[in-house]
């Protein structure tokens, strides 16, 4: 007689299916994990450079920001600057016309003519002076 065996050497598909599917899902996590932390390192170097990036546009604006205040000081000392020379051009027209007027009024005035004793010429340029 034949002997039976004592181990049967059958599978059941579904248990093949189960554990292919199992060992394939290790298979694709573990790809998974170094794909995350190959790209950890990009990420990190992208991080790094957006941060440096970010720290320069934050000192341009600080930059601008100031410039912008001194901008600002500029154009109100410039507006001041204005007011005081509209000020003084006001004052130059009133002092112009306060002059018109007091020519008006000398003008008229005539001058006499020097007299006589008051043309005395001195010595040294050696004209005769007329007796006093």
């Amino acid at each position: 007689m034949v002997a039976t065996p004592k181990w049967r050497f059958e599978y059941n598909l579904n248990t093949l299916v189960i554990l292919f599917g199992f060992a394939g899902g290790l298979v694709a996590w573990g790809a998974t994990w170094e794909r995350v932390n190959a790209n950890q390192d990009s990420q990190a170097n992208s991080i790094d450079r957006l941060d440096k990036r970010l720290t320069a546009a934050e000192v341009s604006l600080r930059q601008i920001d100031n410039h912008e205040l001194r901008i600002s000081a500029v154009e109100k000392q410039a507006a001041e600057a204005a007011t005081s020379m509209k000020a003084v051009e006001n004052t130059l027209n009133s002092l112009s016309i306060d002059t018109r007027v007091m020519r008006e009024i000398l003008l008229p005035i005539p001058m006499k003519p020097p007299l006589c004793s008051e043309m005395i010429a001195p010595p040294v340029s050696g004209m005769i002076s007329p007796p006093v």
